[in-house]
């Protein structure tokens, strides 16, 4: 079998009789070559299949054109939006995303940063781990001025930027709405409290039992995974809890573990809200084909994804300083739907 030849400028430069600098700035649409000339290259390169070199560019240039992402779960829907922000935001840039996902392990999200520091790219996009306790896997970037942008799950750093919502804002809107539905005994399922998305949120919804002058009373935190199972759990502790202590309203931290909880518990007789009132986070279609319709949170996911990137390739094209604004806070919304409508219906 022949050896196969990896075709190069000079072999187009050959078959079409003109330089090979032609064909370089052919190649590149440079604005000294004519259109009709760009549209031969391009034609006879594709004939000829002729691959770019993206390597060799990048040791020239010393940059790759590649972003780096390390997200905590790939299958959560508001992270799903997240990564069509950064993909469509990179791709007008021309830049590629490489995305990794560590699974909610630190362990992982350590190999994950590894990976992308030794992929050399140009810059990275994180999302934190569930247990992650230090960022020191990171310092490789920060000392070699690879630019870092923490999204949703951030963590301060004075090299760093970060772009999340005011989710204590979030938590106090939720709270004060159930409140204001009449649910006195609200429950708070939420997660790891290491990350400041779920410390907010339960800085909120105590914030705002503080402000309606309701004791804030541990026993009706919940601390989980946020899983479909952590929602049955809770549905399970509700159902054996005698009625005085058996909480009037649940206020979970996502949306899934939250529908699990109120399906567990009309499969037990419960009527949503008369008996429990129902809100959850992040406006996962979940929320909208459950019944009762889901009380929840827009969480804005794409525009969270794309203002990372668009602020992460500023930087990089050196239009903006990412240290000289180290967070962007986006708007959420609560969205009221039937779950919590203890007083009056939509």
């Amino acid at each position: 079998m022949a050896e196969y030849k990896e075709i190069t400028i000079y072999d187009i430069a050959k078959y079409l009789n003109i330089s090979a600098t032609t064909v370089s700035r052919g190649l590149k649409n440079h604005p000294a070559i004519n259109k009709h000339t760009c549209k031969k290259i391009a034609e006879a390169a594709k004939l000829l299949g002729y691959r770019s070199n993206s390597f060799a560019s990048s040791l020239r240039s010393k940059t790759t054109h590649t972003l780096g992402v390390i997200v905590p779960r790939i299958s959560s829907y508001f992270m799903s939006y997240v990564l069509a922000g950064m993909e469509d935001a990179a791709g007008r840039h021309g830049y590629t995303l490489i995305i990794n996902h560590s699974n909610e392990s630190t362990d992982k999200e350590k190999t994950n940063a590894q990976t992308m520091f030794n992929k050399r790219v140009d810059g990275l996009l994180i999302s934190v781990a569930y247990d992650t306790r230090n960022i020191d896997h990171l310092l490789p970037f920060f000392k070699k001025n690879i630019p870092v942008v923490f999204f949703d799950r951030t963590w301060s750093h004075k090299e760093s930027m970060a772009i999340e919502i005011d989710n204590k804002l979030a938590g106090y809107e939720v709270t004060k709405h159930l409140l204001d539905q009449g649910f006195r005994k609200i429950a708070h399922l939420t997660g790891n409290l290491l990350r400041n998305v779920y410390a907010d949120r339960l800085a909120g919804y105590k914030e705002a039992l503080r402000d309606y002058r309701i004791p804030f009373e541990e026993k009706r935190i919940f601390i989980g995974p946020l899983s479909e199972n952590a929602g049955i759990r809770l549905a399970e502790n509700i159902i054996a809890m005698k009625d005085k202590e058996r909480p009037d309203a649940v206020f979970a931290a996502n949306d899934t573990s939250a529908v699990y909880c109120l399906l567990r518990l009309k499969e037990a007789g419960f009527r949503i809200p008369a008996d429990i009132g129902f809100a959850g986070f992040n406006n996962d279609p979940v929320s909208q084909v459950v019944t009762p319709q889901l009380t929840t949170v827009q969480n804005p996911g794409y525009q969270m994804g794309e203002t990372a990137v668009n602020n992460l390739i500023s930087h990089l094209k050196g239009n903006t300083d990412i240290k000289a604004t180290p967070k962007i806070i986006l708007r959420s919304e609560l969205i009221i739907r039937r779950s919590s409508l203890k007083k009056k219906t939509l």
